[in-house]
């Protein structure tokens, strides 16, 4: 299975995308392992929406933290320019000095565009200072730099999160040796998440993560466990890993009486002598990536999130009494 990351990209028409010499702040925040992982594009005009934002990040970077944004044309900058600029006491430059590059583009065809960069990524703000603040090009021309539909969509993925899966056991509380051990994920709920980066005025790009598969790790070798249905990860002890059978689907198999058992583990061997006398069962949910129709030449690593369980494994004891 796959999850498809679709990639819209709309150009708009219009007649001014900026606002001034720059953009506002944006930031995205999301949990990861406990911590916190933010998206934040300073300077930016970028709008970030969808229910995609505010659960578990993995963690992405994007490929380049800083870019250029359209602004406004020659007269608006300029307006824009003789309201907010201030001379700084410790700079040489006076304030006509200061105006005289915008000055000179007036009269001309053509827009500024206005650096953006992610200042949650080290090295947003360097990759900013080697730029320069403020560029002008003809009409319908992009600026070296200039941001292009598959850097706003790698926004959209860096903004995107999946939500860490429950893991729901039966038998619940205590498993035995070779009785199946069923697994699947509790209120998994939407199997879709999206988020969708957009420059006002210019373009927009949309990310659609749909859950596909999940993989379990029963948390000790092959020949203590067998793994019924899932793609299993390497064993600690590092065999080769279960084959996996194709039975779980994305979000695993609920228990059912008299239902036939395809999602699971099976323990071989009881968990007394493993630290803590449990197993630590662990349930991967698993997000694959792929660009919808080839809009923007972008391929991206799956998503995985994890989360455990411990298992106790008792084993049954059986006594036989001979008759008299």
């Amino acid at each position: 299975m796959i999850m498809n990351v679709v990639v819209a990209g709309l150009m708009l028409l219009a007649s001014d995308p900026g606002g001034g010499g720059g953009g506002q702040d944006v930031q995205v925040q999301s949990s990861q392992d406990g911590r916190t992982s933010r998206l934040s594009l300073k300077n930016s005009q970028i709008v970030i929406s969808g229910d995609g934002a505010g659960g578990k990040s993995d963690g992405y970077r994007l490929k380049r933290p800083c870019w250029y944004e359209p602004a406004q044309d020659a007269e608006g900058m300029m307006d824009f320019q003789q309201k907010t600029t201030r001379v700084d006491p410790y700079e040489p430059k006076t304030r006509s000095e200061t105006l005289e590059p915008f000055k000179e583009k007036l009269g001309k065809e053509g827009r500024w565009w206005t650096i953006a960069h992610d200042s949650s990524d080290p090295k947003g703000l360097s990759c900013q200072m080697a730029m320069d603040t403020y560029v002008f090009v003809p009409p319908n021309t992009t600026p070296p730099g200039g941001i292009t539909l598959a850097e706003l969509a790698d926004i959209a993925r860096a903004a995107l999160t999946v939500p860490e899966p429950k893991i729901k056991l039966n038998p619940d509380v205590r498993s035995y040796v070779n009785l199946p051990t069923w697994v699947w994920l509790d209120n998994a709920g939407e199997t879709t998440r999206s988020v969708t980066a957009t420059l006002p005025g210019v373009m927009s790009a949309t990310v659609v993560a749909t859950l596909s598969d999940l993989t379990i790790e029963s948390g000790t070798s092959d020949d203590r466990a067998e793994v019924k249905g899932a793609g299993s990860a390497p064993a600690k002890t590092g065999d080769a890993p279960a084959k996996a059978e194709g039975g779980c689907g994305p979000t695993g198999t609920p228990y059912a009486k008299g239902k036939t058992f395809t999602c699971g583990v099976t323990y071989l061997r009881a968990s007394a002598d493993q630290p803590r006398d449990v197993y630590t069962l662990t349930v991967t949910s698993v997000w694959n990536v792929a660009v919808q129709d080839n809009v923007v030449p972008v391929a991206y690593d799956p998503i995985q999130v994890a989360a455990t369980r411990d298992v106790e494994v008792g084993e049954v004891q059986t006594t036989v009494r001979g008759s008299e």
